[in-house]
């Protein structure tokens, strides 16, 4: 039987990541789980807002997202990130997050998700800087970019090749607290943004980073009849970090999961995906910023 993947996610309140799949069901994926899975025919479009792909269009593999164009501008159509929603009400948290040394980002997501786009996103250490409505929340994410000159984007080539080699958690905050001093102490915030101080959140021990090794590959796509299995020993946004049977360790992006029908394979069996060397796998950039 085939199921559907319908992406990782990081349920509010929960320690382990999920697999959802379509239909509803969903699979924790606690370190030390073993997965094993099979690729079958061709990966087709997973619609858009919730309404299926009127074709069903094949998408190529290696796309971390699993929409054909058309699908794709539908569901930007109504997005936060493409700036085609400032009437939206909510009140929004603007973040840093950090990846690794000199790897922070400022970026913004609504307040009711809670911690859930750090998660996403595979932040190992954040805090919250201020909260308020959408538009005066990016008002002062820009001021941030240009200020201080962090970026509203890491690439996930960069966040990948450094998970092995972190700093003690000390110093991991201490990077983060140095330059939320800096933001909050900037002129320029907009009136309607409340500040909120300093607190480090670090995901380390939730992914499942410490003692983690280096990667010896990463998943370049998945093909029909291609093979993933492992043991997993971590899980940092999108990415399972697999012990193979070879004994290597391989990242799998599960956004190259959705839009393929997969099967249930062994999980010592041999991984027979196409691989790349890391930092040379697609999906580099990170997709959306919500």
């Amino acid at each position: 039987m085939a199921w559907r993947c319908a992406g990782l996610s990081w349920p509010r309140g929960a320690r382990t990541a999920v697999l959802a799949w379509e239909g509803g069901r969903v699979s924790p994926l606690a370190p030390g789980k073993d997965l094993g899975f099979r690729a079958e025919g061709q990966r087709r479009c997973v619609g858009a807002r919730g309404n299926p792909c009127p074709p069903a269009a094949v998408v190529s593999g290696r796309a971390t997202q699993a929409r054909c164009a058309e699908c794709a501008r539908l569901d930007r159509a109504h997005s936060v990130a493409a700036d085609t929603m400032a009437d939206d009400p909510r009140t929004y948290r603007v973040y840093l997050a950090w990846f690794g040394p000199g790897m922070v980002k400022v970026g913004i997501t609504a307040e009711e998700r809670g911690p859930a786009r750090l998660l996403e996103q595979g932040a190992v250490v954040f805090s919250w800087l201020g909260r308020g409505p959408l538009m005066a929340a990016r008002r002062t994410e820009e001021l941030l970019r240009s200020a201080l000159g962090v970026p509203d984007r890491i690439l996930y080539a960069d966040k990948r090749a450094v998970r092995a080699a972190l700093p003690e958690a000390a110093e991991r905050a201490a990077e983060v607290e140095e330059l939320h001093r800096r933001a909050v102490g900037l002129a320029g915030w907009a009136e309607s943004l409340e500040r909120i101080g300093f607190e480090a959140v670090d995901h380390a021990g939730v992914f499942g980073l410490a003692g983690l090794p280096a990667a010896t590959g990463v998943v370049r796509e998945l093909v029909d009849g291609g093979v993933v299995a492992g043991r997993l020993v971590a899980a940092a946004g999108p990415d399972l970090h697999l012990r193979t049977a070879g004994d290597g360790l391989v990242v799998l992006d599960t956004r190259l999961m959705t839009g393929w029908a997969l099967v249930g394979s062994d999980p010592g069996a041999e991984v027979t995906v196409p691989l790349a060397d890391m930092g040379s796998a697609p999906g580099s950039v990170q997709d959306g910023l919500f």
